[in-house]
């Protein structure tokens, strides 16, 4: 019998891999309490019955909190790599309970007189049929019994496992014991970048399969984007006593009745709505015969390469996609529909089209739902062997002809399992596996299984094997240089004439911005680089959610625990962190810079009270929108109207077409004093509610600012005693304004580093040509390890001068780091001034010098001014409502937005830098809920705002903690005004900030006008 160290990947009554199926056969679900006894090792002898204790079913037994921990690996094996052995210390439960087996379902004869008849001399499986015992997911290797019976044994964690138990049940009750242990042969094929988390963590069902009964059916539904005609290509796996089968599709008006295996062919259904991403127009199909109904949702559509496109429907479809882990604070990998459904219509909120599931099949209920709210899937096998690449993939199973069976067993179980969902629309082989024979094999097989679909994997650089070339966090230029027709330079991976092999097929970026913590920056580029180049088809963000574990300190105070945070051996830290929404479901700002740089329709101006909407939709026209616009002058709303998304024709705007639309005659709009911003705002909005949002959500934005007329050049200010400003000064600093104590301004180059920061996954940009992508070396130090070196942490201040006058306050620092050259010059001069409106304000005007001494990127460039912790809010006019930065802002729209202090910054899963909004002109600072001091930020000679970050704690008290609960009690509020911020990149494990949005040493001014209010 097969052993947890066997590569065979299963032995016993294994039943053959077939579709998930939703079917009237009488079926029992055997989730719930199940008897459970835990072992620190793989006992020598079968599991007793008598159970020491109880666990759900499905779950992880790690999560329980009664035995063992989870652990998180990204690279690496918590083992010793030794293939196909794992060690003695190995966590094995001993699942046990009770099922009831009905008397009918083992009688011959099913009471139906034309099931009976149907079945009569079925050798298959007996007048009475067949009980399988499926598992939809067991991590990682299971042996079952029955009545003391051994029936089998397998592994495949992410993989459906079926086994016949009819020789070995009785009717009544039945004794059912499963072994799960945590480390097998299989776990060197799972190494998939998420935490381990043994035990059965999906459904199990008791199934009764007729004797007679349709044991798979695979209704392909394809469609002819020519004729518009959709066409069923069937599948029936049944025995000939099966047969009358009978397909039906009310909607089309097809009855088809099969009366024999011969029979079952091609069945034109005529003109059908195809199905899409953004039409998931799906038609209610039955397969059924006398013991039997299959109930499927047929979604016609073909899938297609034609030249360097890839095609659906007939139209080139791109990828605007998330990598989905299927993980949850509490369940880890176990499933829940209404979780679910929320997972994918946040997506869907989101201008989300796409998802990769990595690195393994998804639960199968997932692709229902992808089905009907309109997902185009890549369906990933449960593959990874990435620890083998850091031995530079020696005894990688990839190439092993030992390791075969257990990769076509794999590829096999993901792709009958789901080849029915239209939704479904490229095979991935798995990730991150190295290179070798067995891939090519899990191809090979694919191609003869199912030639209706593309065959994907990242790791085939030279594309031997693969339909599309894919590649990870290939920077923008390299991505520029794929989709070009007259660049011949070589690939990663590739001779001169492979890289021209691979510039002929579609390219798909199955990782291509790396959204770990605050980030990732330059969505904007890629999507560029997609709208230019044909045969660049988007991708995919690695990835969509923190794979947070909602824990608590020995207090009980709740956070979410991440590698290291449960006692490894060993781990990979807080790199499993890294989703575009938080642990809890929380969109981070990343997904709202997404969103924009994704979204469907594209709005330019074209001409005063006119806008020129492009549409990148696959399918649908813009029926289903209206367009909102508003016109503010500096900031507030002075007319807003709707129309319809339509051309000059009246029609609306096509699918790929584009139109000027009129929003407003321009002698409509009102006038605008000399000297205000008029902004132009326009919304595409859903008029009607659809399965995923409701009515007036936001599917697209655009702004524009109108040209006004320059003011008259303003009156000088009369200059008053600076006395008469709402400030007071002690020695070299501001000490109180409007009435409470603050300090500063102290000048600031340090932030708390973000994840990208920390990043060590790529070159600098600063040092390292961004544009040459052939010749690869080693990457550079992380930014912030640069950043430490140059003890940016750690400016020690030295006052050289302090001048003072009944008018004004000038003061000379310079702030410099221990045992460094360089230095930066802040030179501060307050004044007072009488506003037009007679309030009068404190002014200052900061200029900020660096020496020569400089040689690389500074995290930021800006005052910081400690704040009473009275200061809980603030309203501002300047680019909001969420974060931006130089390289994550065009989500952002010019306005006047409010936030209390909570809302300002982001509770990352490691404490790091957030909460920056850029283009400030004005800033109202709230203590209690109200107004306490404005603060109005003029722009520079060049025309350059600056931001703002208001937080709770300091950049260097967020530096020093690694959770949230570890920051301390606030001691004050933290306000910094920044002339500029580096960008954010993601280089965690992409790219780094590309050279436009670097923060190079440089000389900046601020202006600042502080009013009591």
């Amino acid at each position: 019998m097969l052993t947890h160290e066997t590569r065979t990947p299963y032995a016993g009554r294994l039943a053959p891999a077939r579709s998930y199926l939703h079917s009237d056969a009488p079926a029992v679900s055997l989730n719930g309490t199940w008897g459970f006894t835990f072992h620190e090792q793989v006992p020598s002898t079968p599991p007793a019955d008598q159970p020491a204790e109880e666990i759900t079913v499905p779950s992880t037994w790690v999560l329980d909190g009664r035995w063992n921990k989870p652990i998180y690996t990204n690279t690496q094996y918590p083992f010793p790599i030794d293939p196909p052995y794992v060690p003695d210390a190995n966590p094995t439960g001993d699942y046990v309970r009770t099922i009831e087996v009905p008397a009918a379902w083992l009688e011959t004869g099913s009471g139906d007189s034309a099931a009976d008849e149907a079945t009569a001399g079925d050798s298959t499986g007996g007048d009475a049929g067949r009980v399988l015992l499926r598992f939809d997911g067991v991590e990682s290797f299971m042996q079952v019994w029955l009545n003391g019976e051994e029936i089998g044994a397998a592994y495949g964690s992410r993989l459906a496992h079926e086994f016949d138990i009819t020789e070995a049940v009785t009717a009544g009750e039945n004794t059912l014991t499963v072994r799960v242990v945590q480390w097998s042969a299989g776990s060197y094929l799972e190494d998939q970048d998420q935490w381990w988390l043994p035990g059965i963590f999906r459904d199990v069902t008791l199934l009764h399969r007729p004797a007679a009964g349709l044991d798979d059916v695979w209704i392909h539904a394809d469609y002819d984007p020519a004729t518009g005609q959709g066409f069923i290509v069937p599948e029936i796996t049944a025995a000939q006593q099966a047969f009358p089968v009978r397909l039906s599709i009310p909607e089309l008006d097809i009855d088809v009745v099969w009366n024999s295996p011969e029979e079952v062919t091609e069945v034109p259904v005529g003109v059908v709505e195809p199905w899409s991403a953004e039409v998931p127009r799906l038609y209610e199909t039955t397969v059924s015969n006398a013991a039997e109904t299959i109930s499927l949702r047929s979604g016609f559509r073909r899938i297609e390469i034609i030249g360097d496109h890839l095609l659906a429907n007939g139209r080139r479809v791109v990828f605007s996609g998330m990598n989905r882990h299927e993980t949850h604070p509490d369940r880890g990998r176990t499933f829940d529909y209404d979780d679910a459904y929320a997972d994918l219509a946040m997506m869907k909120q989101h201008n989300v089209n796409a998802i990769r599931t990595s690195h393994y099949p998804p639960h199968p209920r997932l692709l229902d739902i992808a089905d009907e709210l309109g997902l185009w899937v890549m369906l990933e096998g449960d593959l990874e062997t990435h620890g083998f690449g850091s031995r530079d993939w020696a005894l990688n199973p990839s190439e092993d002809p030992a390791w075969r069976e257990a990769y076509l067993d794999r590829i096999e179980r993901a792709i009958e399992r789901d080849k029915n969902h239209p939704s479904v629309v490229i095979w991935s082989l798995g990730n991150e596996a190295g290179r070798g024979q067995n891939l090519a094999a899990q191809a090979e097989w694919i191609r003869h299984r199912d030639p209706t679909r593309p065959i994907h994997y990242e790791g085939d650089y030279a594309g031997i094997f693969t339909d599309v070339y894919s590649r990870m966090y290939a920077r923008v230029p390299e991505t520029e240089s794929i989709g070009r027709d007259d660049d011949y330079r070589p690939l990663l991976g590739c001779s001169i004439a492979e890289s021209a092999r691979q510039r002929s097929k579609p390219f798909i970026h199955c990782e291509y911005a790396h959204a770990m913590g605050n980030g990732p920056g330059a969505l904007d580029d890629y999507r560029r680089m997609v709208d230019t180049y044909p045969r660049l088809h988007g991708g995919f963000i690695w990835e969509w959610r923190d794979h947070g574990l909602r824990t608590q300190t020995e207090d009980g105070t709740e956070f979410f625990g991440y590698g290291g945070d449960f006692g490894e051996l060993v781990h990979d830290g807080n790199f499993v962190m890294d989703g575009i929404i938080l642990s809890d479901g929380t969109p981070s700002p990343g997904l709202l810079e997404y969103k924009h740089v994704e979204a469907p329709l594209v709005f330019t101006r074209a001409g005063r009270g006119k806008v020129h909407v492009t549409s990148r939709r696959h399918t649908a026209d813009t029926t289903d929108l209206a367009l909102k616009w508003t016109i503010t002058h500096d900031g507030i709303e002075v007319a807003s109207g709707q129309c319809e998304i339509t051309g000059e024709d009246g029609k609306p705007v096509a699918a790929g077409g584009s139109a000027v639309v009129d929003l407003f005659h321009p002698a409509e709009a009102p006038a605008a004093e000399p000297g205000t911003e008029v902004h132009v705002t326009v919304e595409a909005v859903l008029q009607a509610i659809v399965s995923w949002a409701e009515p007036g959500h936001v599917v697209a934005r655009g702004q524009w600012e109108e040209t006004v007329p320059a003011p008259a050049l303003p009156r000088r200010r009369s200059t008053l005693p600076l006395a008469e400003a709402p400030a007071g000064f002690a020695e070299t600093s501001l000490s109180d304004l409007a009435g409470l104590a603050v300090a500063g301004p102290r000048l600031e180059l340090w932030r708390a580093p973000t994840d990208n920061d920390n990043g060590g996954a790529s070159h600098n940009y600063d040092v390292t040509d961004p544009t040459d992508f052939v010749t690869r070396g080693e990457p550079s130090p992380p930014s912030a390890e640069r950043w430490r070196r140059a003890k940016l942490d750690k400016l020690i201040t030295r006052t050289l001068e302090v001048t003072q006058t009944q008018t004004s306050r000038t003061v000379r620092r310079r702030f410099a780091a221990p045992q460094q050259r360089t230095a930066v010059d802040l030179n501060e001069t307050w004044t007072a001034e009488r506003a037009a409106d007679g309030t009068v304000e404190l002014v200052l005007r900061a200029s900020m010098v660096p020496n020569r001494e400089w040689n690389d990127v500074w995290p930021r460039l800006g005052l910081h001014f400690t704040l009473p912790t009275e200061v809980d809010g603030a309203a501002w006019f300047g680019l909001g409502p969420h974060d931006t930065y130089p390289d994550v802002s065009s989500s952002g729209w010019v306005g006047r937005f409010e936030a209390g202090l909570e809302d300002l910054t982001v509770e990352y899963a490691r404490p790091q830098e957030s909460g920056h909004r850029s283009q400030l002109r004005e800033l109202t600072l709230r203590r209690g809920g109200t107004d306490w001091v404005q603060i109005t930020a003029e722009q520079d000679l060049a025309g350059r705002r600056p931001g703002f970050t208001l937080s709770p704690h300091s950049a260097h008290e967020l530096d020093a903690a690694a959770h949230p609960h570890e920051l301390p009690e606030p001691s004050a509020t933290h306000l910094y005004i920044d002339a500029a911020q580096h960008g954010l990149g993601s280089r965690a494990c992409g790219p780094d900030v590309w050279p436009d949005h670097m923060l190079r040493p440089t000389a900046r001014t601020l202006t600042l006008r502080f009013r009591a209010l």
